[in-house]
């Protein structure tokens, strides 16, 4: 049972073990529409991505991105979480997420992997749970297991530090054509944040589950993929 999180709960002094995020928040400009409403075998995949972590076995889920926090989309906004720092690519979703639970780890699945699998998903958790380090797929930063400890926490802190600096100078006038909590750019990286955390990279057993959809070409070379395993098995 997916026990879908609202973004208005209180802060419990238990933290959940493993939090499972479905990164959400990016403009699908390549795309040309929301990834996350795109239909897999009549799914959106924003509901295939949660069932996913589901199926890896976690009980506690929620979406990162700000406009499924100001929109109905399909009856889960109580479960998205919105930017801290907007405009700070996948790293402003994640720091938010753990900014607001505070959990013990987190599992970040994005919502353009229409070929990933539970099982896959499992063998990160699993991995980085025994050996309480980051894990991800070699040449694949996402999915990621990423456990929530001190390595974490200072890198985000100086990570950050430069948001509140442009902050601070734009309250005294120092700053203009900027937005309040936006970050110039496209903020710091995945990349960055896993060269100073402990970390290992896991290999897939079936690479194509890592293909990522950022276009219409990406999306229809996975539909065909699936569409295939589908009619295969009918």
């Amino acid at each position: 049972m997916i026990t879908l999180m609202p973004n208005t709960a209180k802060k419990s002094t238990t933290p959940v073990d493993c939090l499972g995020v479905v990164l959400a928040g990016g403009q699908s400009s390549r795309m040309g529409q929301d990834k996350s409403s795109l239909l897999r075998n009549q799914e959106s995949m924003l509901s295939f991505s949660q069932k996913l972590l589901a199926d890896a076995g976690l009980n506690n889920i929620v979406v990162s991105g700000s406009q499924h926090a100001d929109s109905n989309n399909g009856g889960l906004n109580s479960t998205a979480i919105a930017d801290v720092i907007e405009q700070a690519g996948p790293l402003g979703g994640i720091y938010s997420v753990l900014k607001h639970y505070q959990p013990k780890a987190i599992l970040i699945l994005p919502v353009d992997l229409p070929l990933m699998t539970s099982q896959a998903l499992q063998q990160l958790k699993q991995t980085g749970e025994l050996s309480q380090q980051a894990c991800f797929y070699h040449d694949n930063y996402l999915p990621l297991y990423l456990p929530n400890n001190s390595f974490v926490e200072l890198f985000f802190q100086q990570a950050f530090s430069q948001f509140s600096e442009q902050s601070s100078a734009q309250t005294s006038g120092q700053t203009s054509g900027q937005t309040s909590g936006k970050f110039s750019g496209k903020g710091p990286s995945i990349k960055a944040l896993l060269k100073q955390v402990p970390h290992q990279a896991l290999t897939i057993k079936n690479q194509q589950s890592l293909l990522n959809t950022n276009t219409p070409e990406q999306w229809q070379q996975a539909k065909n993929i699936f569409l295939n395993k589908r009619s295969s098995h009918v």
